[in-house]
């Protein structure tokens, strides 16, 4: 089984059914980048053997953690609430390679193209989830970036505390699988 599959597998189990309808639909129309390396360069993302992990295996990381975590935010699992997080980890980075997925480096505004692709969706994601889930989804991917999110005023100092919980969420379990501290039992 690849990382991809156990992504999807963690995903039908957590997601609503709707939320995972969703999911499946949303899946065919990104790009397929789910292979590519997190970071082209090699500089970033680096695992203690010094291997790059894939978009897939960086994301099941996050999301088996974030699983597990559901309930530090009283989210019970199969709720619109878990599709509003779980969704937020699985798109936080589904724009890497940008749009069309065919660039040679990753997209250093890929979260904003990921939050405008959920902002330009809004009408399909409503049907599912309800405008202030929309708000937080949109949020949590457009800046799980943190300080670096693409969209940050630079002449303002940025503070989370201006932001959802979920949104610091996202970024935290981004931040640890960068550095290599989210562990995980299975192996591609």
């Amino acid at each position: 089984m690849t990382y991809e599959e156990k992504l999807n597998e963690l995903l039908e189990l957590n997601l609503s059914d709707r939320g995972f309808s969703l999911w499946k639909a949303i899946k065919e129309i990104l790009p397929d980048i789910w292979e590519k390396p997190t970071s082209s360069t090699g500089k970033y993302h680096k695992k203690q053997d010094g291997s790059i992990p894939s978009i897939a295996g960086h994301t099941f990381e996050m999301l088996n953690a974030g699983i597990k975590l559901l309930r530090m935010f009283n989210i019970k699992e199969n709720t619109s609430d878990a599709d509003t997080l779980l969704l937020g980890i699985v798109l936080h980075d589904s724009l890497k390679y940008g749009k069309d997925g065919f660039r040679k480096h990753t997209d250093n505004k890929h979260d904003r193209l990921a939050g405008d692709m959920i902002k330009a969706n809004r009408n399909t994601f409503t049907k599912l989830l309800t405008e202030d889930q929309c708000n937080t989804l949109e949020e949590s991917v457009r800046f799980h970036s943190g300080r670096w999110s693409s969209d940050v005023d630079k002449n303002e100092e940025f503070s989370f505390k201006d932001y959802e919980p979920q949104t610091f969420f996202i970024h935290i379990l981004d931040m640890l699988s960068t550095a290599d501290v989210l562990k995980t039992n299975f192996k591609e």
